[in-house]
């Protein structure tokens, strides 16, 4: 079992498709101020990511921790893990019929665990890519219950074009002799950009041999990921992606976002070729013509997708307006 990791038991839960799943074990972290005693913010974690958000071996070490912009001086920072992600180190706990599973489901699961520690307001619930569909979706289940929504780099619908590559993926991992690796060759060209790639590489070759730095360095990435992810984890964190919708068997879009009461602030990448920032920009129109309380802010990176991971100076200054007002008040009552 991985270091401060804890558990919820979720019994009897019946899934979005009609199944019911007897039990699913969520696994969490919490980091700053013990729970009850500071505002909460729920990180979700993004397709290859965990709950270990900052700390030893944080992924989001730069911008989560003490003295950082989510200041966990002041702050209690919740990270659940999807189920069947494998972060738990379980192998009972992975999840086989990964197409019985949606971003719905999951955030269900989320709230219950949620529901379990009392808490049933939080400061603002974030995440990037994946984990920010899912905080979509978390909005929409309980409109009331969040004070802001922060979904970066990512959509609050599938679009064909994530559809698309979700079947690329699926097929790579369902017919590849080395799935993992192979799938993640392709997954790392849509997380980059052509520029990023051109700008970094510039077509050189190992010294002494024919091969490329660009195919080295995808290599490693397939082996790193294969070294520490599982094949069904894989599978259903790339399924969930195409079953984000927030209208889904509900009204439209706009109805459905009329009742969040969150301030939203949709945070885009300019070069993204995954959750395309077009799609953001109209997300942000429609709302404004619901909604004073949302924002739209835009990452600038050669880095496409990924940048969210890359330029936390930017993403920083993004978010720090929205958690040092927080900040003041608690010093205040204090």
């Amino acid at each position: 079992m991985k270091k401060n990791l804890e558990k919820i038991d979720v019994f009897i839960f019946d899934l979005e498709n009609g199944k019911r799943r007897p039990y699913i074990p969520l696994f969490f972290q919490t980091f700053g101020q013990p729970i009850g005693s500071a505002p909460v913010v729920v990180v979700n974690h993004a397709l290859t990511g965990n709950s270990n958000v900052t700390g030893e071996s944080g992924w989001w070490n730069d911008l989560i921790g003490d003295d950082k912009t989510i200041d966990t001086n002041y702050f209690t920072v919740i990270a659940f893990n999807i189920p069947g992600n494998g972060y738990d180190d379980i192998f009972g706990n992975l999840i086989s019929n990964y197409t019985d599973f949606t971003i719905r489901d999951v955030s269900r699961i989320f709230w219950e665990g949620l529901s379990f520690l009392k808490i049933d307001e939080v400061f603002a619930v974030i995440g990037g890519s994946l984990g920010g569909a899912i905080a979509w979706e978390m909005a929409a289940l309980k409109p009331n219950s969040i004070q802001n929504l922060i979904p970066i780099a990512t959509d609050w619908k599938a679009t064909d074009w994530v559809i698309a590559n979700v079947l690329i993926q699926d097929q790579i991992l369902n017919n590849s002799d080395d799935p993992i690796a192979d799938a993640r060759l392709h997954a790392m060209l849509l997380y980059r950009t052509p520029q990023s790639i051109n700008q970094r590489f510039q077509r050189s070759k190992f010294k002494d041999s024919s091969v490329f730095q660009i195919e080295n360095w995808l290599a490693n990435h397939g082996v790193k990921l294969k070294n520490r992810f599982r094949l069904s984890a894989y599978k259903l964190m790339n399924h969930l992606l195409k079953t984000n919708d927030i209208s889904r068997d509900r009204k439209d879009f706009l109805s459905v976002a009329k009742n969040i009461q969150a301030t939203i602030h949709v945070v885009a990448i300019d070069t993204d070729y995954f959750f395309i920032p077009d799609e953001n920009r109209e997300t942000h129109q429609q709302l404004l013509s619901i909604k004073e309380n949302v924002f739209y802010h835009e990452i600038k990176s050669i880095h496409g997708h990924d940048a969210f991971l890359i330029e936390f100076e930017q993403l920083s200054q993004i978010l720090k307006p929205i958690f040092n007002k927080q900040k003041q008040q608690n010093y205040v009552s204090a």
